[in-house]
């Protein structure tokens, strides 16, 4: 996805010039920029209301000295934390969920001007949060219990134990939840936390680590960082950062793998997505549309696991697509801190912009707009609620990523032809079957390349499931005994009688 020059979500700004984390690398979802900094140049970050194009607030970006500082400060933490036993820590992740429940509509708020969110989205996202926070406190001990094994000695058992400080580097979509999906489990594993958010949502990243430590987390259990990414690269090749966790654009991910793997640290990337939406001729229509609105406008579509290639049968794409695109016309657009709106901005315009690009190449192309495909509004970065129809494969909007409220409607007339075209691009990361018939439903789905895959539903990530991609969507997992396990070394123990 290009970047383009226009008024910026976020910038940094130095006695000579300003640095737009709308520009350059890594690009859309990652929210920031690798920008040419040399040091000692004063640098501070600027948020900006995508709703109305304001300024929210102004950051100083940290100095080298002192980010280093507070990551050592958290490995120091490690130490004494990592001796505590899974039961002691489950402590304060109870408190967690208490502590966001308690500040929900403040730090929900604080989301929604910062990258546009839906006010009732946001408030969903706090409990979704705290939701996880619990789920973790009460199947902890379990994930992580020692595993009995019978092999030749006296006693065998696999036991999984922490690593060290892990580095995350968030994204701007997600704010509350990418980041404490990310930490939970990572606390709770023994291991301490620090965390990089896209500089767009600099206050929640703040709020966020005093969440932790409002739940009686030590103090240096998780700690934020307001930094660039040549600091980031130099923190991936010490030896106090134990292991990365990305979730951001394909480019960034790519970037990440390749240092961390230079520097032997294990990674967990959660990349871009164009999760097919299939409906097949026995479908419920109605429950299909349902999913389809949903699945594709959560988050005003910015979203990596949204629906974004919905591939309907020949028997059923003329009702469907009636109906899918009067549903998306009722959607209310609008104030994202307005109780009745469901779409709120794009995160700037730069993602603006390239819903336009996609629109006119579909219909360049020979696709006919359903309803929407222009911007909507005076002032912010909001474009209507989009249904394309007749797409084909040689357009964008079915090749690429699409991070906004554009749905393409393909014709499929088989469902071998279905698995094909769903499997036919390099992300792997959700998708979902809609067909009354279960075992149907379930034969292609148990065919589609990846990581999830829902029948009659949409793509949506649960704490007691395993989340992540496979191909260009990312490697390891999120959510889940096999998340929480991710960042902790799974030790062979193996005891033997003396032989004296």
């Amino acid at each position: 996805m290009s970047a383009r020059r226009g008024p910026p979500h976020s910038s940094f700004k130095s006695r000579r010039r300003t640095y737009y984390t709308s520009w350059g690398f890594p690009l859309d979802r990652h929210g920031d920029v690798k920008y040419p900094l040399s040091r000692g140049i004063h640098i501070t970050i600027i948020t900006v209301d995508p709703a109305t194009e304001e300024t929210i607030q102004s950051y100083e970006l940290m100095s080298r000295e002192e980010v280093f500082s507070i990551v050592r400060e958290v490995d120091d933490e490690y130490q004494s934390w990592r001796r505590l036993t899974i039961e002691e820590r489950t402590v304060p992740t109870r408190a967690l969920a208490g502590v966001l429940r308690e500040n929900q509509e403040e730090w929900a708020s604080l989301m929604s001007r910062e990258m546009g969110k839906p006010i009732t989205e946001s408030r969903a996202e706090i409990e979704k949060c705290a939701w996880t926070a619990e789920v973790y406190a009460e199947n902890a001990t379990a994930w992580l219990e020692d595993e009995p094994v019978d092999a030749d000695g006296k006693a065998h058992s696999v036991v999984y134990q922490p690593l060290g400080t892990i580095l995350a580097i968030m994204p701007w979509n997600f704010p509350f939840w990418q980041a404490l999906r990310f930490g939970i489990p990572t606390l709770l594993a023994g291991n301490t936390a620090v965390l990089k958010h896209a500089s767009n949502v600099t206050g929640s990243a703040l709020a966020i680590e005093d969440v932790f430590s409002r739940a009686g987390f030590p103090p240096n259990a998780f700690r934020t960082v307001i930094t660039d990414h040549a600091t980031v690269a130099e923190l991936i090749g010490t030896h106090i950062i134990r292991g990365v966790s990305l979730t951001g654009s394909v480019e960034a991910g790519r970037a990440v793998a390749e240092l961390a793997g230079r520097n032997l640290k294990p990674t967990v990337l959660e990349l871009g997505g164009s999760d097919p939406f299939i409906v097949l001729d026995d479908a419920d229509i109605e429950s299909a549309v349902k999913g389809a609105v949903t699945g594709r406008m959560i988050n005003t579509g910015q979203s990596c696991i949204a629906a974004k290639r919905f591939m309907v049968m020949e028997e059923v794409v003329e009702d469907f697509t009636r109906r899918f695109t009067k549903a998306m016309e009722e959607l209310v657009v609008g104030d994202p801190r307005d109780d009745a709106t469901q779409v709120g901005p794009l995160v700037n315009r730069a993602a603006l912009e390239d819903m336009e690009e996609v629109v006119k190449d579909a219909v360049d192309r020979g696709a006919k707009v359903e309803t929407g495909g222009e911007r909507w509004g005076e002032r912010g970065f909001f474009f209507k609620p989009t249904v394309l129809s007749g797409v084909t494969a040689d357009m964008k909007v079915a090749r690429e990523e699409v991070f906004g409220p554009v749905a393409p409607i393909m014709v499929i007339r088989t469902e071998d032809e279905a698995v094909e075209v769903a499997n036919s691009l390099e992300f792997g990361l959700g998708g979902c079957v809609w067909s009354r018939d279960l075992k149907r439903g379930e034969r292609i789905a148990r065919r589609i390349e990846s990581g999830a895959v829902f029948v009659n539903n949409f793509t949506k990530s649960d704490p007691r499931m395993p989340f992540g991609g496979i191909k260009d969507s990312g490697i390891g997992r999120e959510l889940s005994r096999f998340g929480i396990r991710e960042f902790t070394n799974v030790k062979g123990l193996s005891i033997y009688e003396s032989e004296g």
